[in-house]
């Protein structure tokens, strides 16, 4: 067995999953509905896993067999040859340990993602459309699938608010550090005078939840629905009817719209699952409330919460994280989606503050 096999127990993992098909193959297994759908979620998890880990020890046992060519050949083909096998498996390694820290159900969904500009007027409508910009041309990068569900362009320039689907494995537990504010300092194109502007926008990122997660909600008494013209693209059938549909959760506000179908039936059907998303959202950000109090923090997850992020284009170029503290000198590449980085980053600060908090109420204990 190769190190990488054991060092993410590739045996452990199968048999489990071996466990899992033998208990579903078995008479009775739906008896009990909810233990059955966990075990479901955690074989998809573990299925997710195995196959690149798989790979990962395939890859690693041949470059004993490259390392015996490398030394035999005097050419430097092979050795050419093992160079690109050990880049393209630190690559692959480094992926795999990324998805370690993706423990949580709701991490394999989709993504919901929604930015809206804050404070700085046509400069800030016009960085919440970089930021769109910046999240779409990752998820390109990563070979995602987007639907554009909602947008409402500024007058001058911009965005006022867009919310899109990114699909894809794990795009939710990748993308879910990006919520809160993001602040730029530029240049302004639209300051005749040519002054250094501050712009806001913020970042909410939902999960697309799977049907093996429910909440229930009672659309009926709680949602008040609210149907309107669509403004965004779709022809003149889409703004001539009122396709668009609004719905708003009355016992705690949360608010969303859907206007990217034609039918009013398709954009409601679409709205009630974002609208139950961000109710399990809103779930997620109790228990996280309830750590940072272990910590002795405030919370400062929300969307249009905590400065997460300053993009800084002059006088210096650099973006940084107010959180994991990480900084970097391109703030073109970011821009243009590369963002691992900082996802690799704050995923690893996130493990590290639980286990701060894992420590504390040993010590307190």
């Amino acid at each position: 067995m190769s190190t990488f096999g054991t060092l993410f127990d590739l045996d452990g993992k199968q048999k489990r999953a071996d466990e899992i098909n033998q208990a579903m193959a078995a008479p009775g297994f739906w008896d009990n509905r909810d233990r059955a759908e966990q075990m479901v979620q955690e074989l998809r998890r573990l299925s997710l896993t195995l196959k690149p880990l798989k790979e990962l020890v395939a890859e690693s046992d041949d470059l004993s067999v490259l390392l015996e060519f490398a030394e035999e050949d005097e050419t430097g083909e092979s050795t050419l040859e093992l160079a690109e096998a050990v880049e393209r498996l630190e690559k692959q390694l480094r992926a795999l340990e990324l998805r370690t820290l993706l423990a949580s159900p709701e991490d394999i969904c989709g993504a919901y993602l929604s930015v809206q500009a804050g404070e700085g007027g046509t400069d800030a409508s016009d960085w919440a459309e970089m930021l769109l910009r910046m999240y779409l041309r990752w998820a390109e990068r990563r070979g995602y699938d987007i639907q554009i569900l909602d947008r409402s362009d500024a007058e001058e320039a911009g965005i006022r608010n867009a919310t899109v689907a990114i699909r894809g494995e794990y795009a939710y537990g990748y993308l879910k550090g990006e919520v809160g504010n993001h602040r730029l300092i530029r240049i302004s194109p639209f300051d005749a005078a040519g002054r250094r502007h501050t712009s806001f926008a913020a970042v909410d990122v939902t999960p697309e939840l799977g049907d093996d997660i429910q909440i229930e909600v009672d659309f009926e008494k709680e949602v008040r629905e609210d149907t309107y013209r669509a403004s965004g693209a779709g022809g003149q059938h889409v703004n001539k009817t009122s396709s668009a549909v609004r719905l708003t959760h009355l016992p705690t506000g949360v608010v969303v719209q859907c206007q990217n179908e034609r039918s009013q039936h398709k954009n409601r059907a679409m709205a009630r699952k974002m609208l139950l998303a961000k109710l399990y959202q809103m779930e997620l950000e109790k228990r996280e409330a309830e750590l940072a109090a272990k910590r002795g923090q405030k919370s400062k997850i929300g969307f249009g919460g905590q400065t997460i992020r300053n993009y800084v284009l002059h006088p210096e170029q650099y973006v940084k994280d107010t959180r994991t503290g990480l900084k970097v000198s391109n703030p073109s590449a970011v821009l243009d989606g590369e963002l691992d980085a900082f996802i690799e980053a704050y995923l690893k600060w996130r493990v590290a503050q639980g286990q701060t908090v894992e420590s504390e109420a040993r010590t307190s204990a």
